[in-house]
């Protein structure tokens, strides 16, 4: 019955969305949290694996996974883009900020999508956990296609970097946003009065 009521609480949410267009409220949310996403991604950074201080984790993609769980997956569409424009005009330029985007849309877009269908904690275990396997095999992909281009490394150089760099990497990037993420979820969505 509990998961009836999900269903009708997250119906009126898209009725809403889509006969009067976003409230005033929704835009100004999805304004401060692309804001505070943005803020994480240009000045918190921190290493998280030993030995390759390169890669440096941001907790970006926590702030974009709530926008996604909470308000839906078209705000956690237009967090897991907007936030990271920045990045153009910063050292990783227009290559940092696509793989940045393909990084957190993978991750968000599914999680929000499932959660959205199944607003209960099993929806959010299962939206999570396919948001970060979808992540991870994007991240892959794309450090195969895009390294090469941004850093002027060869395929074979990056492909040798996968086990032991870039898969711990993002799999320890995409556990943090997920494992937070569902901590917070309920304390978080309260205060933003969802």
């Amino acid at each position: 019955m509990a998961q009836n009521s999900s269903f009708a609480s997250g119906d009126r949410h898209s009725t809403t969305t889509s006969e009067n267009g976003w409230s005033t409220r929704r835009i100004a949310m999805t304004a401060l949290l692309c804001a505070v996403a943005a803020i994480c991604t240009l000045f918190v950074e921190v290493p998280i694996v030993p030995g390759v201080a390169w890669l440096k984790y941001d907790p970006s993609g926590i702030v974009a996974l709530v926008a996604g769980l909470v308000f839906g997956p078209a705000t956690g569409a237009v967090v897991s883009i907007v936030s990271y424009l920045p990045h153009i005009a910063t050292a990783s330029g227009f290559w940092g900020m696509l793989m940045a985007v393909a990084a957190t849309f993978s991750l968000v877009m599914p999680a929000a999508l499932v959660y959205h269908r199944d607003h209960s904690r099993k929806g959010l275990v299962i939206g999570l956990a396919i948001g970060a396997v979808v992540s991870v095999a994007v991240c892959i992909v794309m450090n195969l296609v895009v390294t090469p281009i941004y850093a002027r490394m060869s395929v074979s150089d990056v492909a040798a970097l996968i086990v032991p760099a870039l898969l711990p990497f993002n799999v320890a990037k995409v556990a943090i946003n997920c494992v937070v993420t569902a901590l917070i979820l309920e304390p978080v969505s309260k205060a933003l009065g969802k």
